[in-house]
């Protein structure tokens, strides 16, 4: 009898273990049947090259070939001004390294606003836009914001003097000058990426050569205030002009001339009296 047990036993261990290696066999193949018929649902994504940068990079470090890589991205996702091959980042040679003008982190795609030209370092002109001066202002903690100011900014300068010449209706006035101008540096920093609020010395504008002309009269002639402008505010500023006149409410005393009739007379002499006597005008 235990003979007999335990070959039914051993029977009934084997015939579990191919069940169980039987259905093993049977989900593995419907789970691939399944992922195969999901893969040809799924719509084909293209993707292109683009490169990246394969570690965190600040603003002034040289870019060089060393720090990036190549990674298939969505094409339909691709920004703009991305680098599809090693000709157009380093056009002048993996040796000609570009500087960064703003912060990257890792897998980030390289774009040409974030670096400068080949060979170039990340300062004002690297910045500036064809045709356009840049022009430094003095501010101190009131005509400049209280430091809050930084490079990309956009701001409004003023300028506050007196009109009129002297002893003859003088008045101090404050007049928008510029509208939207763009900083691209605060004292020596161009650093887009610079978070703390600091005094400023000076900061400097982009601007067009007659605009830095006009800049360059009104600060020999009065001071210039700025006013910061919002990131998303595309409203352009009217002409403002402000007199202390206006400011207080002082309104102007207008004289006004009353004409006199014009008025004839003929004199006469009465005795030792002479008389005037009103006779009408005939011219």
């Amino acid at each position: 009898m235990r003979l007999v047990f335990a070959l039914v036993l051993l029977v009934g261990i084997g015939l579990a273990g191919f069940a169980v290696f039987m259905a093993r066999d049977f989900i593995a193949a419907s789970q691939a049947a399944l992922e195969t018929e999901r893969a040809g649902q799924a719509p084909a994504i293209a993707t292109r090259p683009i490169y990246v940068v394969n570690r965190p990079v600040r603003y002034g470090e040289r870019l060089a070939p060393d720090d990036v890589r190549m990674v298939d991205f969505p094409e339909a996702a691709i920004p703009e001004g991305t680098f599809s091959t090693e000709e157009a980042l380093f056009p002048r040679g993996v040796d000609v390294a570009r500087s960064v003008l703003r912060s990257m982190e890792a897998n980030e795609a390289v774009l040409a606003i974030k670096v400068t030209d080949p060979g170039e370092d990340a300062g004002v002109s690297a910045r500036l836009s064809p045709g356009n001066r840049a022009f430094a202002i003095r501010v101190d903690v009131s005509s400049g914001v209280s430091g809050f100011l930084r490079p990309g900014d956009r701001v409004d300068v003023y300028w506050t003097g007196a009109l009129g010449s002297l002893g003859q209706g003088r008045e101090e006035v404050t007049k928008l000058i510029l509208a939207g101008v763009k900083l691209v540096a605060i004292d020596q920093s161009a650093d887009e990426d610079r978070s703390e609020a600091s005094v400023a010395r000076t900061v400097t504008v982009e601007a067009t050569p007659r605009d830095v002309a006009a800049l360059a009269q009104a600060q020999s002639t009065g001071t210039l205030s700025l006013s910061l402008v919002g990131v998303q505010d595309e409203i352009v500023a009217d002409a403002v002009e402000i007199g202390q006149r206006e400011l207080l409410g002082i309104v102007e005393e207008q004289r006004v001339e009353v004409a006199q009739d014009e008025v004839c007379t003929i004199r006469t002499r009465r005795g030792s009296e002479v008389v005037d006597m009103p006779i009408p005008c005939t011219n």
